[in-house]
C-alpha cells in the first residue's frame, strides 16, 4: 500500500494527525525523487492542506494550496482536473475562515474547469456543486444554495452509490440548509438519513457522525426537546473533543449548543463556563472577525442579559453585530438576528425607541430574504408588536398584528426571542 493510500486510510477513519504525519513524510519523499515542481508533489500538498483545515491547523494551509494550484497550472495546463480540485481546496480554507465571497469566487470557476473536462455525472463536479452551495448558503442566498445542492445530489448518489460517506454529507448539508429555511420536518428527515449513512460508513465515532449527531441535537433544541437534546450534544462532544482534540472549531460548536440546554434548564452558571471555554477555542482557531466567533460572542451575551446583566450582553452583542456585518453584509439573516438580540437588551433597559429601530431594521432583512411567511419574519414581527405595546402604541401593535397574518400562531410562543438555539452543519 502506498503512502498515498495509508493517509486516505487514515483520514477515513478520521486519524487526521495520524495521516498528516504520513502527507508530510510523502511530500517529503517526492520532493527529494522527483523535484518541486511535480504533479505528485501537488497532490501531496493538497493532501497535506486537507488535513490541516480537518485539524482546525490553518497557519500555512493557503501557501500548501497555492503552491499545488501553481505547479498544476503550469505541469498540467490550466484547465485540468487537477486545477479544477486545486481550486477546490482552496475555495474551502476560504470557506472555514469566513471569506465566503472569496469561497464562491473560487468554487465558480473550478465549476467552470470541472463542468469543462469531466463529465455530467463525475463526482468531482457534484462536489464541487455542493461546496459552492455552502458558501452560497453562507452568504444568505439559500434558494441558490438549494438548487446547487439538488443539482449535486443526485450526481454523487450515480456516481458513488447512496451510502457513501460523500452522499450522505450532502444529504446532511441539505437537512442544514432545511433548518435555516425554516422546514424543520425536513431538516430532520435529511439529518436522520444522513446518520445511519456516515455511522455504517465511517463508524460510530467519527468526527462527522459528532457533527450530524450534534446536527440532531439542535433541532431537539429547536422543539424545546431538553432531556433528549442533552444526550445527542454529550455524544457529539465526546467525539469531537477524541477525534479533532479540545480546541477544534467543531468542538467550540458542540460545547455551544451544550451551553444552551444548560441555559435552558436554568443551569446559568454552568452555561456561562461552556460559552466562554467555546469562545475561547474559536478566537484562537478563527481570529477575532470570523463569524463563527459572532455566535459565540453574541451567546454569551444573551446569556447575560438572561442573567440581567444588561450592560455586559450590550457590549457583546453590540460586537457581534459589528463582526457580522463586516463578515456578510448589512442585509445578510445573521445579521437581522444580532439585531433582534440587541434590541432585547435595549427593551429590557426601557429604550423602546431604539429598539423599535433595530427589529424594523431586521424585519426589512427577513421580508427581503425569506419573504412573509419564515419564522424569522413571524420573530421580528412578534418583537415589533412587543416593542409596539410596551410603548403604548396599541394602534401601531394591532397594525403588525393584522400584518402577521397569524405568523406568530406558526412560529414563536409570546416574548421577545432570538434564533441562537443551535447551529447545524458539517465538516468538509
Amino acid at each position: 500500500m502506498s503512502a498515498n493510500d495509508r493517509g486516505s486510510v487514515l483520514a477515513a477513519r478520521g486519524d487526521y494527525a495520524g495521516a498528516r504525519q504520513i502527507y508530510e513524510q510523502d511530500l517529503a519523499a517526492d520532493e527529494k525523487a522527483l523535484g518541486p515542481d511535480h504533479p505528485d508533489v501537488a497532490n501531496d500538498l493538497s493532501n497535506l492542506g486537507r488535513m490541516l483545515l480537518f485539524l482546525g491547523d490553518y497557519a500555512g494551509v493557503r501557501q500548501l494550496f497555492e503552491r499545488a494550484l501553481a505547479i498544476d497550472e503550469k505541469a498540467l495546463g490550466p484547465e485540468h482536473p487537477n486545477v479544477g480540485r486545486d481550486l477546490d481546496n482552496l475555495g474551502w480554507m476560504f470557506q472555514e475562515m469566513g471569506d465566503y465571497k472569496g469561497a464562491r469566487q473560487i468554487y465558480e470557476r473550478a465549476l467552470v474547469i470541472l463542468e469543462k473536462v469531466v463529465g455530467p455525472d463525475d463526482q468531482n463536479l457534484g462536489g464541487v456543486l455542493s461546496n459552492l452551495a455552502g458558501s452560497l448558503e453562507s452568504m444568505g442566498d439559500y434558494a441558490a444554495a438549494r438548487q446547487m445542492y439538488e443539482r449535486a445530489l443526485p450526481i454523487m448518489e450515480k456516481a458513488l452509490g447512496p451510502e457513501n460517506p460523500n452522499v450522505g454529507f450532502v444529504v446532511g448539508n441539505i437537512g442544514g440548509l432545511l433548518y435555516k429555511m425554516g422546514d424543520y420536518a425536513g431538516a430532520r428527515q435529511m439529518f436522520e438519513r444522513a446518520l445511519p449513512i456516515l455511522e455504517k460508513a465511517l463508524g460510530p465515532d467519527h468526527p462527522n457522525v459528532g457533527t450530524m449527531v450534534n446536527s440532531l441535537g439542535g433541532l431537539l433544541l429547536l422543539k424545546r426537546d431538553y432531556e433528549a437534546a442533552r444526550p445527542m450534544l454529550e455524544r457529539s462532544l465526546v467525539i469531537l473533543e477524541k477525534t479533532l482534540g479540545p480546541e477544534h472549531p467543531a468542538v467550540a460548536g458542540a460545547l455551544t449548543n451544550l451551553g444552551i440546554v444548560l441555559e435552558k434548564m436554568g443551569d446559568y452558571e454552568g452555561a456561562r463556563q461552556i460559552y466562554e471555554r467555546a469562545l475561547v477555542i474559536s478566537e484562537k482557531a478563527l481570529g477575532p472577525a470570523h463569524p463563527d466567533v459572532a455566535e459565540r460572542v453574541s451567546n454569551l451575551g444573551l446569556l447575560l442579559s438572561t442573567m440581567k446583566d444588561y450592560a455586559g450582553a450590550r457590549r457583546l452583542l453590540e460586537r457581534a453585530l459589528v463582526i457580522v456585518e463586516k463578515a456578510f453584509g448589512p442585509e445578510h439573516p445573521n445579521v437581522s438576528t444580532d439585531l433582534n438580540d440587541l434590541a432585547g437588551v435595549l427593551r429590557a433597559t426601557g429604550d423602546y425607541a431604539g429598539a423599535r429601530q433595530l427589529v424594523e431594521r431586521a424585519l426589512a432583512i427577513d421580508e427581503k430574504v425569506f419573504g412573509p411567511d419564515h419564522p424569522n419574519t413571524g420573530r421580528d414581527l412578534r418583537n415589533l408588536w412587543t416593542i409596539l405595546r410596551a410603548m403604548g402604541d396599541y394602534a401601531g401593535a394591532r397594525q403588525v398584528n393584522e400584518r402577521a397574518g397569524g405568523v406568530f400562531e406558526k412560529t414563536l410562543p409570546p416574548g421577545l426571542a432570538h434564533s441562537k438555539d443551535s447551529k447545524s452543519g458539517l465538516l468538509h
